[in-house]
This record gives C-alpha cells, structure tokens and sequence, in this order.
C-alpha cells in the first residue's frame, strides 16, 4: 500500500481545520479546471480550422503531385504515366499544366495562374464539389473549350457565370522570346468562353483559372510535355503506400508531394498559431498554479503536529516530501480531469450539433464554428498540467521542508 498516497488523499477529501485552506483549495482545482478547459476546447477549435482549410485546399490538389527536378517540364512520352495509373489504391493518373498568366474581360485585368487539367478531371467527386457558381462545369463541349475561373478572378474581372457570351482572354508568356513592352510579340493569347466559376480557397479562388490541357499546351507551345503530373487515390487508400510505390517506379529527378507537403508553409503557419496559443493558455495554467502552491503551503503548517507524529512514527524526510508531493499533484490533477472532462463534453457535442454557429448573416463555409477533437491533444494538456502542477508542488515542499528543519535545528 503507498502509505504517503493514502494520507495525501485523505488531506484532499477531509475537512481541514481552517476553512481558508478548504476554500483556497477549491479555488486551486477551479483555476486549474478553467485553464484545461480553455486548452481543450482552443486547440479542438484549430484541429477544426485547419481540417476545413485542409477541405477546400483538397478539392483541387491532388493527392500526390510529380513535378521535375531537373527542369519546368516533364516530358510525357518518356514518362511511365500508365505504369502509374495501374498502381494498387490509385485512381486516376493526369498530366498537368501550370502557368503564370494575364488574364483580361470587361476592359479589365488580372494576374493569376492557368492550369490545363485533362478531360477526366470532370469525374472528380473533388471537382464537382468545387462548383460555386454558373452551369455545371464542363471544359469542353464536341465543338467549344471553356475557362473556368475562381471565384475571386471572376470578381475582379466582372465576370458573370450565368452570362452565356461571357469571355475570357488569357495571355501566356511566348517560350524563347525576351520581353518586350509589346504583348503582342512577348506573350501568346486567345479567347476563351466561361463555362462557370468554382470556389474553394480565397487564395487559389483569386490566382486560378482551369482550362483544358491540350488547348493551354499548344498556347505555350509544348509537345507532349507537362508541368506536373497529379495522381489521385481511390477511397480509403494508403497514401503512404502508394507514394512509395510511385517513388520506386520513377527512381530519381522526381519530387513527390503529399497535399500537405504542397501546402507546407500554409499549413505551417496553422500549426504556429496553434502552438503559440498553447503556450500562452500554459501560462495562464502556471499562474493558476500559484493557487495550488498557497493551498499547500497553508497545509504543510497545519499539519505540522502530524508531521511530527509521523516522525516520531519512524517517518523519514522523504516520507514527508512524497505526503505532501502526492497532495500537489491530487489538486491539480483533480482540477485537469474536471476541466478536461468538460471541455471534452463540449467539443463533442459542438462537434455532433454545430451549437455555436456563425450567423444568420453572410456567406459562410460551414454554418457552425468548426471543432475536431484529438485525443494526442487530450494526452498532451493532462501531460501539461502534471508537469506544472508537480514543479509547482516539487518548489512549495522542497522549501517548506529545508525551513522546517531550519527551525527544528534553532530550537535544537
């Protein structure tokens, strides 16, 4: 049986002689509540935020996205695209190009990005989702090629989606032509129809422009050649697995990134905030702590006849330290668990019910404030408050014992 453990628990639980320290006590597991509870339910809120962000980036970002080492293309004819396309867990395997452009409709402009994505791209699930405005997306019809713009370029254009004769002039820099003040001779251009506007991320929203492959390849004059290549997963497939598997099959003077690995400084930036939240809601947590270190403190000089009992009982100094220490701890891990609990509680059910929700007014992603909760986030703020709470209580009973034995040696 831990004998130290037992008494600490039963100073937790029974009722001390001072109702002060009582009071002191319960304010210590309060604090100490409040400060888990804002941890959980702050962190559960990034989780979901950035599980959002993470949705829309996704719905034009392949799963694995091949690019070239060595230069801005890749050459098709040479590349294994079908050996890819028959790879276990994948779904689709397309050529892709990326371009820098000038994008002009209404007597005004714009500077975004085209990418020429292949016929199949309709049948994304991903891709129909994209849609936000307009006819049902389509790139291409049996006689027209169409432009889909984001959201965001169609805005500063004035582009209407439901107009019909809507047009859209795209420039593309001339391969091998140094530029000049003319766009005539530095730049190759045509027109194309809208055929609609998507929407997912207000930064791909106002860069982006989707046009057919084959119509922006023969505009930037290359033959059989691509910027990328975006291979998409079947449903429930090992990205892991799969990545590997492509990297074997390719060998080197290939990049391969994950959806995450092509929004690294995005999601970089996400997980700063988040941890720089942690840390100042840890601060407010140390700061409840001082609670706990005054609640023991006022313990430790009750029980100093008692603590001479146990000495005189044979109880040593580290008898002692490991009583008052298990105390420490109890109070704030009691206080962890209640607020952990409660925050859990409410993540769950605004992550079932949407019970907060962002208004009736304006257009908004989600109609409820996103949560997700994470149980390594669960583990790392109980992990938090131990290590708080025992410094804490490790400082107050080292102290309070050397100047119990400072004065037992005066009055010696």
């Amino acid at each position: 049986m831990n004998t130290p453990f037992f008494i600490a628990k039963r100073y937790l639980v029974a009722k001390k002689s001072h109702n002060l320290i009582n009071i002191i006590t319960w304010i210590s597991i309060v604090s100490i509540s409040v400060a888990a509870f804002a941890l959980i339910v702050v962190l559960s809120a990034f989780n979901g935020i950035e599980n959002v962000v993470a949705t829309l980036n996704n719905r034009l970002a392949p799963d694995l996205l091949i690019a070239s080492e060595k230069g801005k293309t890749i050459d098709l004819k040479a590349f294994p695209l079908d050996d890819l396309a028959s790879i276990d867990g994948v779904s689709f395997a397309f050529p892709s190009l990326t371009e820098d452009a000038l994008f002009r409709a209404n007597d005004k402009q714009h500077i975004g990005q085209v990418k020429g994505i292949a016929p199949d791209y309709e049948r994304l699930t991903r891709f129909q989702e994209a849609s936000f405005d307009g006819e049902p997306l389509s790139l291409i019809d049996s006689e027209h090629a169409f432009a889909i713009p984001g959201s965001g370029v169609a805005w500063y254009l004035g582009i209407n989606a439901y107009d019909p004769y809507a047009m859209l002039r795209v420039y593309v820099p001339k391969r091998g032509v140094a530029s000049t003040m003319n766009l005539e001779n530095s730049f190759n251009s045509d027109v194309l129809s809208v055929g609609g506007v998507f929407s997912t991320q207000q930064e791909m929203d106002e860069q982006l422009v989707l046009v057919p492959f084959e119509w922006l390849s023969g505009l930037l004059e290359y033959d059989d050649k691509a910027t990328d290549v975006e291979i998409f997963l079947k449903s429930k497939s090992d990205l892991r697995k799969v990545k590997r598997a492509v990297s074997s099959r390719l060998g080197d003077g290939y990049t391969i990134k994950d959806q995450r690995e092509q929004q690294e400084t995005l999601y970089k930036i996400m997980r700063s905030e988040k941890w720089a939240v942690y840390i100042i809601l840890t601060f407010i947590l140390i700061l409840a702590t001082f609670n706990v270190i005054g609640s023991l403190s006022m313990l430790m000089i009750e029980k100093r006849k008692d603590s001479a009992t146990l000495s005189a009982l044979g109880a040593d100094r580290r008898f002692r330290f490991r009583l008052f220490m298990d105390e420490g701890l109890l109070i704030a891990l009691a206080g962890g668990l209640v607020g952990l609990i409660l925050g859990v509680i409410v993540v769950l059910l605004q992550q079932q019910f949407g019970f907060v929700k962002f208004g009736s007014s304006g257009n908004y992603i989600v109609e409820a404030y996103p949560v997700m909760l994470k149980l390594k986030d669960v583990l790392l703020i109980l992990a938090t408050i131990l290590a708080v709470g025992g410094v804490s209580a490790w400082l107050t009973v080292r102290h309070a014992l050397k100047r119990e034995t400072s004065l037992d040696a005066q009055e010696g």
